[in-house]
């Protein structure tokens, strides 16, 4: 117990002591420790408002960014609308044209078409007058150097019947 007893009595030396031992441990802690610590921490402080300033800017740039982005993705959309339109609109107006050229070059076609059988028809009709002239030449020629009896005129048409028929049998104009 004298050993417990020594310890709880006041000793002024070892007070004395005690209080020299600890304000030299909190110069030398003060010089050497305390004052890189506060630096270390004032500077990670410093670098912690700097970075979250920058993270703070870099939000704000991305939002903008974000935004610059969704008006020319807009932008794009609606000039890609109008490219569409107006492609449609040029097909259909080339679409249109062409119809109109085939409308014209068929319409050129019936009309000369109609043309070509007029002139045939024309070149028939021609082929077909000087053939009856000529045959109603032949006739009164024969008519005329044979004056005959009715019955041997009657024979005479029936055999130019029968001859103009097999001419006609034999013509490139049959239909």
């Amino acid at each position: 117990m004298v050993l417990a007893a020594d310890l709880l009595s006041a000793n002024f030396g070892l007070v004395i002591w005690l209080t020299v031992v600890f304000l030299f441990l909190l110069i030398l802690l003060g010089k050497y420790a305390w004052g890189p610590i506060t630096s270390a921490l004032a500077e990670r402080e410093e670098t912690i408002t700097v970075s979250m300033k920058r993270a703070e800017e870099a939000l704000a740039e991305s939002k903008r960014l974000q935004e610059t982005n969704t008006n020319q993705r807009r932008e794009a959309e609606q000039e890609v609308q109008r490219l569409l339109r107006e492609g449609r609109e040029e097909a259909q107006r080339l679409r249109d044209q062409e119809i109109q050229r085939t409308r014209e070059e068929i319409s050129e076609l019936q009309d000369q078409a109609e043309q070509e059988i007029q002139r045939k028809k024309e070149q028939a009709l021609q082929t077909i007058r000087s053939e009856v002239a000529e045959l109603a030449v032949r006739v009164a020629g024969k008519v005329i150097q044979e004056k005959l009896d009715v019955s041997h005129q009657r024979v005479l048409v029936d055999r130019f019947i029968d001859d103009v028929l097999n001419e006609q049998n034999q013509s490139p104009y049959q239909a």
